[in-house]
């Protein structure tokens, strides 16, 4: 069952959808927003057996703050066997992730759907 998204800040709005969690990230994620973006990360990538999506569709910015929560998250979700998937379109933000080669441990998703709907089968734990 799909929850209405609940804004924590402005750089965050979460919700429940067909059995994962979606952290849906805003605007422009800098050190500052990595700041205020933390501590509920890690609440929702530290339980047992989490399914995580982390959506960039709304991300203006991203620099090597974003990077290193989504190096966290997965980290800290293939520590617990959960699953994380990563959905992220912006073409700057898909060059980055890319380059840095976290592409091949998080390949992005093109659609949210896509991740919701990914048989459990396929997840990433590299």
């Amino acid at each position: 069952m799909q929850q209405e998204p609940a804004p924590l800040s402005r750089h965050l709005r979460v919700r429940e959808d067909r059995g994962h969690t979606v952290l849906e990230f805003h605007g422009e994620i800098d050190i500052a927003a990595a700041v205020e973006l933390l501590p509920c990360l890690d609440r929702v990538t530290g339980r047992p057996d989490a399914r995580v999506v982390i959506d960039l569709s709304a991300v203006e910015f991203f620099d090597c703050s974003g990077l290193r929560l989504l190096y966290r998250a997965r980290a800290r979700v293939l520590a617990q066997n959960g699953r994380l998937l990563l959905v992220c379109t912006h073409p700057l933000t898909l060059r980055i992730i890319r380059v840095t080669g976290l592409a091949r441990l998080l390949p992005p998703l093109s659609t949210l759907e896509e991740a919701l709907s990914r048989p459990e089968a396929t997840s990433e734990t590299l």
